[in-house]
């Protein structure tokens, strides 16, 4: 069998409203918005990075409204996994069996990406990049 490779794993923190954690996060510990979405009344979702580290908040609301994450039945769990991996493909024959909560889709940021639950119940989202 031929394992995928992946590049990279970030945290995405969900939260109800934007503001208390980028004045956390970018306000009091420097780190750098790197991508934003628009959302009502502010980001709905946001890429930082800092001191080596890159993270991701997104707004349970905007959860809720992913036609993609529809299968996650979010219940107030506070983060998932998003990993970068080479070969999507590779990944989804490895992963062949296991329980998929995000069906494979394209996003508007150039990804194509496959949601699942592991069996320890956490939402993992694997993309690839076109490069």
């Amino acid at each position: 069998m031929v394992l995928p490779v992946c590049r990279k794993a970030t945290p995405v923190l969900f939260v109800e409203t934007m503001a208390p954690s980028l004045a956390f996060w970018r306000d009091r510990l420097g780190y750098t918005v790197t991508a934003e979405v628009p959302g009502e009344g502010g980001p709905a979702f946001v890429i930082l990075v800092g001191n080596g580290i890159e993270l991701m908040l997104q707004t349970t609301a905007s959860l809720a409204a992913d036609p993609h994450a529809a299968g996650m039945a979010w219940r107030g769990d506070r983060s998932c996994l998003f990993v970068e991996v080479d070969d999507i493909d590779v990944l989804a024959a490895a992963l062949d069996g296991c329980e998929i909560v995000a069906p494979r889709h394209e996003t508007f940021y150039g990804a194509t990406e496959i949601g699942y639950r592991e069996p320890g119940g956490h939402f993992v989202t694997f993309a690839q990049f076109q490069r």
